[in-house]
């Protein structure tokens, strides 16, 4: 069903903060580009906090939270804006150190590793051992692409071969794509999707998926899902997921979805542009802007 293309554009959210008291913030393409934070980005953490507003960073990194704390570092968000992070790559590792559910504690013990080999820190304190190829392995984490410049594509004969083994997939991130800068590059969760309507058995840790929603619950520690926004720049995950959630969204235009808008960073979009987007979006969010900032 297409989702109602009547959403407000705002400017920045110095009008709606106190609606809220949380506040459940994407990663990449909300507050930094992979390179350095997005212009407003940092100010507007600084004036939450002075807020004593509670803050969530939540990304679909494929690695462990520490590993985008320490990046944050490195690009300039400073960690005394935030009061917690959650990535998919954390609630990845949560599930293969315990085994709790019936899915995960199925999985033998050695693993594939789709993605780069220094990428790995989603089996940090896991017991499996590494299998080298597709035909001693139990299982695939997908954590990325081999290469940047990579394709769905040239995944063909290695999806092929492990949906002929039989071997189920553990996706560490949803996402189909990211913006690195503004170039473009794929995720795992487009290599896990195309592996899925092959047939595969994949199972998903990240946004929009609940559980993730349920741990940000959680880690914010505010009982009331309508005093949440959530706030990211793809409708597929970050709206999509937050609506299922019960907790309001805020749209980031100048992310992911920039181009089909017809804008640079920064600039908002024209109104018909928003509407005709949304028109197909799986989820409308309460609130769009052009970028995570306050005023």
């Amino acid at each position: 069903m297409p989702a109602d293309a009547n959403v407000p554009l705002i400017d920045g959210i110095e009008g709606i903060a106190d609606q809220y008291d949380g506040f459940i913030l994407d990663l990449w393409g909300t507050i930094h580009d992979g390179y350095r934070p997005l212009p407003g980005a940092v100010a507007c953490l600084e004036a939450l906090r002075a807020r004593d507003k509670r803050v969530l960073i939540l990304s679909n990194a494929p690695r462990r939270a520490a590993s985008a704390i320490e990046r944050m570092d490195h690009i300039g968000v400073p960690g005394g804006l935030y009061d917690a992070v959650l990535t998919s790559g954390e609630s990845a590792n949560i599930a293969l150190r315990g085994r709790a559910d019936d899915w995960h504690k199925a999985l033998g013990p050695r693993c594939y590793l789709l993605g780069p080999p220094e990428d790995d820190s989603v089996l940090d304190g896991v017991a499996d051992t590494r299998a080298a190829d597709l035909g001693s392995a139990d299982y695939i984490l997908a954590v990325g692409s081999f290469e940047r410049t990579d394709t769905v594509d040239d995944y063909a004969d290695f999806l092929a071969e492990a949906r002929t083994q039989r071997l189920p997939m553990l996706c560490a991130n949803p996402d189909l794509e990211v913006l690195r800068g503004d170039v473009p590059e794929i995720c795992s969760g487009a290599i896990a999707a195309r592996y899925e309507a092959m047939g595969g058995d994949v199972c998903w840790h990240g946004k929009p998926y609940p559980d993730i929603y349920r741990q940000s619950l959680a880690l914010l520690e505010i009982d009331t899902p309508g005093r949440i926004l959530g706030v990211g720049d793809s409708l597929r995950t970050d709206i999509a997921g937050g609506v299922a959630a019960g907790i309001d969204t805020l749209f980031i235009t100048s992310g992911l979805e920039a181009r089909r808008l017809g804008t640079t960073l920064g600039q908002a979009p024209a109104p018909a542009a928003l509407a005709a987007l949304l028109t197909d979006a799986p989820a409308a969010p309460t609130y769009a802007a052009a970028l995570f900032r306050w005023d």
